[in-house]
C-alpha cells in the first residue's frame, strides 16, 4: 500500500514540477480530486522526494564574508540574507545561519558552551538532529531569574541536548549575586566549580550580543536596581554572557563584573570557535565594541549588518 502511495506521489510531484501541470489537470488526468493531488505533493515533499530549491544571486555572501574576515581578523563569517532590515526578522535568519554553521563543524567529542537569549533559543530550535559521541553542552552563564521574562536558559540547553543526542550541564544559578563575597563562596561548591570549568574547556562557545537600551533582556530580568542599569547605560556598549564592555571592547563595572557568575570575556578568546550570533541597527554599536575586544572569531550576521560593519 505505501509503495503504491509512494509512486503516486512521486508520479503527481514529476507532472506538477517537472511538466508544469496544474494541480486542476492532474486530478483530472489521474481521475482523483485536486485536495487528493495537494496532498500527494505535500507527502512527496514530506518523505525526500521532492527538494525544492529557491536559487536567489541576491544571496551570494561570499564577497561580503570575505571582506569582513579579512577587515576585522576574524576566523570565519556568514552572512544571512534577511527579507527586511527588521531586528526581529534578522534573528530568525542568522538563527538558521548559525545552525546550519554549528552544524558544519561539530564533531566527536566537542565541548559547547551556550549563552541564553531570544536569538540562542531560536537558533537552538533550528539546530539540525545529529548524535556526536562523547560531547556535552554546557550552560556558559547563570539564568535563573524571577522575573515574568524569559531568558530561555533551559529550553536553550535541552533543545541542544536532545538534538545532539549528549548531556546537558546546566549552571543553576542567577547570572548576578547582590555582592562578590556570596559570589565568591558560590564559586567553591564542588559542583559549580565543575560546571564552570566544563564552559572554560569548551572548544565551541555560541552567544549573542546584548544592547545597553532600556528594553535590552539583561534589564527586564530586573538584575539590577534602576541606580546599577543607569550606571551600566552610561559607562557601556554591551555585553556578552552579561559581562558588559565599553565602546573600545574594555571590560567595564568591575563590581558588577565580580558579581558575575560565568565565563568571563579574556576566556572566550581562547576558544576554538568563539561564535558571535547577532545582528540588527540597534545592535551594531554593541557588535563593533565586542568585535574590537576580540572576543569572537567567528560572526554570524545580516547583510545590513554586513554593510554597517565595512562602512564603519
Amino acid at each position: 500500500m505505501y509503495r503504491d502511495k509512494d509512486k503516486l506521489a512521486i508520479n503527481v510531484a514529476k507532472l506538477y514540477y517537472r511538466s508544469d501541470f496544474s494541480q486542476q489537470k492532474i486530478a483530472q488526468e489521474l481521475g482523483v480530486s485536486r485536495p487528493s493531488i495537494s496532498r500527494l505533493l505535500q507527502y512527496a515533499k514530506d518523505k525526500g522526494y521532492v527538494n525544492i530549491q529557491i536559487v536567489d544571486p541576491v544571496e551570494d555572501m561570499s564577497i561580503m564574508e570575505q571582506r569582513l574576515k579579512d577587515k576585522l581578523h576574524l576566523k570565519d563569517v556568514k552572512i544571512a540574507s534577511s527579507t527586511i532590515n527588521d531586528e526581529e526578522e534578522i534573528k530568525k535568519y542568522i538563527s538558521i545561519a548559525a545552525a546550519q554553521y554549528l552544524d558544519g563543524i561539530i564533531k566527536d567529542g566537542d565541548i559547547i558552551g551556550v549563552g541564553w537569549g531570544t536569538t540562542l533559543y531560536n537558533m537552538s530550535q533550528a539546530l539540525i538532529s545529529r548524535s556526536i559521541k562523547g560531547s556535552q553542552v554546557v550552560q556558559l552563564e547563570g539564568g535563573l531569574s524571577n522575573s515574568e521574562w524569559n531568558n530561555y536558559s533551559r529550553e536553550i540547553l535541552e533543545n541542544f541536548a536532545n538534538n545532539f543526542n549528549t548531556v546537558a550541564q546546566y549552571l543553576p544559578l542567577p547570572v548576578i549575586f547582590d555582592n562578590k563575597a556570596t559570589k565568591e563562596q558560590v564559586d567553591k561548591d564542588r559542583y559549580i566549580k565543575r560546571i564552570l570549568e566544563l564552559g572554560r574547556h569548551a572548544n565551541i562557545a555560541l552567544f549573542s550580543v546584548g544592547t545597553v537600551r532600556p528594553n535590552a533582556l539583561f534589564f527586564r530580568l530586573g538584575y539590577t536596581d534602576i541606580q546599577e542599569q543607569e550606571k551600566i547605560q552610561r559607562t557601556s556598549a554591551g555585553d556578552i554572557c552579561s559581562r558588559f564592555f565599553d565602546v573600545e571592547g574594555r571590560v567595564c563595572n568591575r563590581d558588577l563584573d565580580e558579581r558575575t557568575v560565568g565565563i568571563t570575556l579574556s576566556e572566550l578568546r581562547d576558544k576554538e570557535y568563539s561564535i558571535m550570533i547577532s545582528g540588527g541597527e540597534g545592535k551594531i554599536n554593541a557588535i563593533k565594541a565586542a568585535l574590537r575586544g576580540r572576543y569572537a572569531n567567528v560572526l554570524i550576521t545580516d547583510q545590513f549588518t554586513g554593510k554597517a560593519l565595512l562602512e564603519d
